[in-house]
């Protein structure tokens, strides 16, 4: 036994160091770290406004002019002429003062037509009115 329990309690230096464990702690100690600075970092408390889940019964009151390539004019989905255009929009500003109406004119149509509407918008003082264009893609 004196050579063979020389060698079981020989204390050898150990050249290598394990780092696994220092790994999994310094892992550990990151996640922890993480989710403790989300959870502490909230923001600004704000009462937000409460909506209605109820659909609403209310007709859109938004008119969309839609001007094709040929130069037909549409009021929703209803083509009309010019003329027809202005006494309908005569009747829905009457009804409505702050009638908005957006135009939407295709890109090829001639710019004169699309002028030509802005100037009945422009005789019945239609001011709340957008352009409607697609959004630029990069």
């Amino acid at each position: 036994m004196g050579m063979r329990g020389r060698q079981l309690f020989d204390n050898k230096t150990m050249d290598e160091l394990n780092v696994t464990p220092l790994l999994d702690l310094a892992w550990t100690l990151l996640v922890v770290f993480i989710i403790s600075i989300t959870a502490a970092i909230q923001g600004i408390k704000i009462n937000l406004p409460k909506a209605s889940a109820a659909p609403s019964l209310q007709k859109p009151k938004t008119k969309a002019i839609s001007i094709q390539a040929s130069g037909q004019i549409y009021l929703d989905t209803y083509p009309v002429t010019l003329e027809e255009l202005e006494n309908l929009l005569r009747q829905y500003h009457a009804a409505d003062p702050e009638l908005p109406v957006v135009v939407k004119g295709d890109e090829k149509v001639y710019y004169a037509r699309v002028v030509e509407v802005l100037d009945v918008l422009n005789r019945l003082e239609i001011s709340r009115l957008g352009l409607v264009t697609q959004r630029l893609v990069k």
